[in-house]
């Protein structure tokens, strides 16, 4: 009987290390297709990265070439001029395409050795230089160098969003907005760094790194046309396009202290540029400029509003530039808001905030105070509808790449079961309720039924937001921007700050800032008795997160009604006039 039981147990016995065998096996496998797929992964970004660095050294040999055949240039004084002045002189001929590209090209090359802030250069900028020579007519962008931002589809070339399955996927034309540029006279040489599948403030990817701020190297230039923000914050450009899907545009242009502008959707051709979540339709993303000043997104946006746009993507509604509303004098009637309900803002930007509403009063405009009706719910809401899908399309992204450290959190959560993201709302409710609803509203929608209810709801908020701008026969409004600069590795964790921006997203209002300040000693004083709304994690995270800020800039953001683009962009330079002439006086 106990020879039995001993066989019997040894039976067990092998069958039990047979499957630890076998588990171990699995295990390792498991691992070492894991490792020979980050091996594959890591293989292909060094083999890109190879080919931006030639791209770079291409352009420092050209640089070179062109200051020994023209040793009388000064680049200085080439990058000194605004837009505005830059086209004058290329239009009458005192400066030629030749001189303003290599300038730029130039100080592109030694902003991004210190900022990283360029993906590549694209070498058929010299093809675009003996294409204008042959052109009879000069268009309002004659020899003017612009940059991209990376995912803005360009002819021969991949539009990675910083995800290494797209870098085989190369373009087979010019996306509209490009061949409008083109068509006008510009030259494109540079494309710009963007985060990682676009859906962060912190402009880092695996691929290309990461882009810091020019005013700062401890700070991030924000995102996701934080490579444009940089570029042209550095000086290393004087205008490029961005995108904004919830303060992308903005965001960086007010870290880096220069000014951006969403329009309208699709008031600008989007033709062409790869989305950052593919068939989400509900908030619509837009292509808008980026520059130092606001005459130059004028003429920027006068110059794209054009009947080769219009021709090229019928889907654009054909209106031009309004020169009329732009340019009236009569005194505006301007909401204004300090904060926004939701998430308190620095120190500093109610400071700026009031300097322009007083500077705007004392110009003779009228500046009524507006609260934005339930902006927590227009926040959870943006989120719901963007991620309506649970956030599968986006997870698919992630899967075949080494997420970037700043998405880890946005990764993690759209991987996460929605049982578990509901198990995890209920416990942080009676703590963090904010935190709560957040995670809450990143389940996405259970059927397409819900989905549309919850579209239903976002018409239901713009009719409602609407409203209210019409009891107060508003022509614009005057808000806080989300600042300053982020210390590098807080954006990933914090996003709701963004309520600023995403807020005319979800509206489908045009929205740009403008630069009207800095940072204070007195204003990082105040910082550390900072404790938000609920002083919950996400007030104590701010507040690390912009401490150290003193001299970066501030801007406030200036808001219209959908497709009075002209009426945004009129407060905005009336703004930075009035801004400027405060500066002048001090």
């Amino acid at each position: 009987m106990r020879d039995k039981l001993t066989g019997i147990l040894s039976e067990h016995l092998l069958e039990c290390k047979l499957l630890a065998t076998v588990g171990c096996l699995l295990v390792a496998s498991i691992y070492g297709l894991r490792w020979r797929k980050r091996g594959h992964i890591r293989r292909i970004m060094e083999k890109e990265r190879k080919r931006t660095e030639a791209s770079m050294q291409f352009m420092k040999q050209a640089v070179e070439k062109f200051h020994k055949l023209n040793p009388g240039v000064d680049s200085g004084a080439i990058l000194s001029l605004t837009l505005l002045e830059l086209t004058e002189k290329l239009q009458d001929g005192s400066l030629s395409p030749e001189c303003v590209l290599y300038s730029y090209v130039e100080k592109a090359l030694e902003v991004n050795t210190s900022l990283n802030c360029v993906t590549e250069f694209l070498l058929d900028c010299e093809a675009q230089l003996k294409e204008l020579r042959e052109k009879e007519e000069k268009g309002p962008l004659y020899g003017v160098p612009v940059s991209i931002k990376e995912h803005v589809g360009y002819k021969d070339h991949s539009s990675t969003c910083g995800l290494v399955q797209y870098l085989d996927e190369v373009e087979e034309e010019d996306s509209v907005i490009v061949k409008v540029l083109k068509k006008q006279g510009a030259i494109v040489f540079a494309r710009t760094n963007v985060p990682q599948a676009l859906l962060c403030h912190e402009t880092s990817n695996p691929i290309y790194g990461h882009t810091v701020n020019p005013h700062n190297r401890a700070k991030g230039a924000s995102g996701s046309s934080g490579g444009e923000g940089a570029l042209i914050g550095g000086g290393g450009s004087i205008f490029g396009i961005g995108t904004d899907i919830g303060g992308s545009i903005r965001l960086p242009s007010s870290s880096c202290g220069i000014s951006g502008f969403k329009p309208t959707s699709n008031r600008v051709s989007y033709h062409g540029v790869r989305p950052c979540i593919d068939g989400m339709t509900a908030v619509g993303t837009c292509s808008g400029p980026i520059a130092r000043d606001v005459d130059a997104l004028v003429l920027s946006m006068k110059a794209l509003l054009c009947d080769e746009m219009f021709r090229l993507d019928p889907s654009v509604p054909p209106i031009y530039f309004n020169e009329k509303i732009y340019s009236s004098t009569k005194p505006l009637r301007i909401g204004y808001y300090e904060e926004d309900g939701y998430f308190q803002p620095h120190p500093g930007m109610r400071r700026v905030l009031l300097q322009t509403k007083h500077l705007l009063e004392d110009a003779g405009h009228k500046l009524i105070p507006f609260k934005p009706p339930r902006v927590e719910f227009a926040y959870e809401l943006f989120w719901k509808t963007l991620l309506g899908d649970k956030g599968e399309t986006l997870a698919d992204k992630f899967k075949n790449n080494i997420i970037d450290p700043n998405l880890e959190e946005t990764a993690r959560l759209c991987f996460m079961p929605n049982v578990v993201k509901r198990i995890l709302s209920y416990i942080l409710w009676p703590i963090y309720p904010r935190i709560s609803s957040a995670i809450y509203s990143s389940l996405g929608a259970r059927s397409v039924k819900l989905l549309w209810k919850d579209q239903i709801a976002m018409q239901e908020y713009q009719t409602e937001f609407l409203t209210e701008w019409r009891k107060l026969n508003l022509d614009v409004i005057l808000c806080p921007m989300v600042g300053p600069a982020f210390n590098i590795g807080y954006p990933g964790r914090l996003t709701a700050p963004l309520s600023y921006t995403l807020l005319f997203n979800l509206l489908n209002y045009p929205a740009g800032v403008v630069p009207v300040g800095s940072v204070t000693a007195e204003d990082e004083e105040e910082l550390k008795h900072y404790r938000g709304y609920s002083n919950d994690p996400w007030d104590k995270l701010y507040k690390k997160a912009v401490e150290g800020g003193v001299g970066l800039p501030l801007s406030v953001q200036c808001v219209a009604l959908p497709h009075q683009d002209e009426q945004c962009l009129r407060l905005m330079k009336e703004v930075e006039t009035l801004s400027g002439r405060r500066q002048e006086r001090q």
